[in-house]
């Protein structure tokens, strides 16, 4: 039997109780469709953690404060200061620039508005380890910084907040803790970044964040910024060597500071969110092996239903290959009829979750080859044995079945 031809009768079968053909694809639909979302909702979620790590950049290492534990209780350890981050940069080979930061939660007033945001101290280097990149105005400078001046870079979410425009907001004032400051710059836009949103946030140099707002001189944090080609390991090694030396601590003690490398965590986030897809796709899968066999289980029936058939297609000289591959090709159509609808209503679905749940999916051509094939796969395995089971009737006892 030519393809054609046996397309033709699968085609009919199916026609010929379309309700019945629909309700047996439904669970392919159904699993494939899941399939198509839960991938593009893994693949989504792990390429918005790709971008979040990307941009706060993999080659920058961060130091923090550590915790000492005494009689089961964590109590916090040494303080980090200029002077930690002065020896970072002075002795570490492998880094190419130190960015010190403070940080805190105020209200910014401007103008008789006023929001709640994050008020950063950082110094001139900050715009290159933390990326930063502006739309308006300049960066807080050396100047600013020996100075002690009030200057502000106010982030675009801030600028949003205050109802106000990027150019009206420039030399103008902001009040922070009853302190007037002259805003210098606006940055760009950046975006969500894990826990933070760095554009949710005014930056001020960090000598007068210090002296002036803070009113302490311990630091927050310590961005390193590695130089190109660098071992992030022997950049860890570096820093953590000039860190106890910084904090006297002896061989026997262990470090009172922590050091990240976004790096690896970014490692770690994909396997996390690869482990994660597989889950998803595991369950979905399920979907489609009970679709699977609710095919097997109607392909038995119509089996049955068609034997006085098959037995007059034997008598005129149809072989067990002819109707094996018949009934094959039935289940086979079946299954990927309902597999293209599935990946229809999947990308469908994967849209709606980013439109209305506000979700990130990226639907990829993978996870398409990847349902469809699966979907051909469980036409094949779950037809097989109602063909063959077609294949092997007697003709004589076909013809004389009711």
């Amino acid at each position: 039997m030519i393809a054609s031809e046996l397309l033709r009768m699968a085609a009919q079968a199916i026609m010929a109780n379309k309700v019945r053909g629909l309700l047996t694809a439904l669970g392919i639909i159904i699993g494939v469709g899941a399939v198509i979302a839960m991938l593009a909702l893994g693949e989504g979620a792990q390429r918005t953690i790709e971008d979040r790590i990307q941009a706060m950049g993999t080659d920058v290492l961060t130091v923090t404060r550590g915790w000492r534990r005494h009689g089961g209780v964590a109590t916090s350890a040494e303080r980090l200061t200029v002077d930690d981050a002065n020896a970072i940069a002075a002795q570490c080979s492998t880094v190419i620039a130190v960015s010190p930061s403070i940080s805190r939660s105020y209200q910014v007033e401007y103008s008789g508005r006023n929001t709640n945001t994050t008020v950063a101290g950082v110094t001139p280097e900050a715009l290159q380890v933390e990326r930063y990149a502006l739309s308006h105005g300049r960066f807080i400078g050396a100047g600013d910084l020996a100075g002690r001046r009030r200057v502000a870079v106010l982030g675009s979410v801030v600028v949003e907040n205050l109802e106000a425009s990027p150019a009206a907001v420039l030399g103008r004032s902001v009040r922070i803790r009853d302190i007037n400051f002259e805003v210098v710059g606006v940055l760009a836009e950046k975006g969500q970044q894990g826990w933070m949103n760095p554009d949710d946030q005014v930056l001020v140099p960090l000598s007068t964040g210090q002296y002036r707002v803070f009113g302490t001189d311990e630091l927050r944090m310590i961005s390193c910024q590695t130089a190109p080609g660098a071992s992030q390991s022997l950049a860890m090694m570096e820093i953590e060597k000039v860190m106890r030396r910084q904090h006297k601590l002896r061989y026997d003690q262990e470090n009172d500071f922590m050091i990240r490398n976004w790096s690896e965590m970014m490692s770690t986030f994909e396997e996390t969110t690869r482990t994660f897809n597989f889950l998803l796709a595991g369950i979905a899968a399920i979907s489609l092996l009970v679709g699977g066999i609710g095919i097997m289980n109607i392909m038995l029936v119509s089996v049955t239903e068609r034997t006085r058939e098959i037995g007059v297609r034997k008598a005129i000289g149809a072989t067990r290959r002819n109707i094996l591959l018949q009934f094959l090709v039935e289940s086979l159509a079946l299954c990927l009829a309902g597999g293209l609808t599935g990946i229809v209503l999947g990308i469908a679905g994967a849209m709606l979750l980013s439109n209305l749940a506000g979700w990130n999916t990226l639907v990829s051509a993978r996870a398409i080859a990847l349902a469809f094939l699966f979907s051909a796969a469980v036409g094949v395995f779950f037809g097989l044995y109602p063909a063959y089971r077609a294949a092997r009737l007697d003709p004589i006892e076909a013809l004389h079945r009711e």
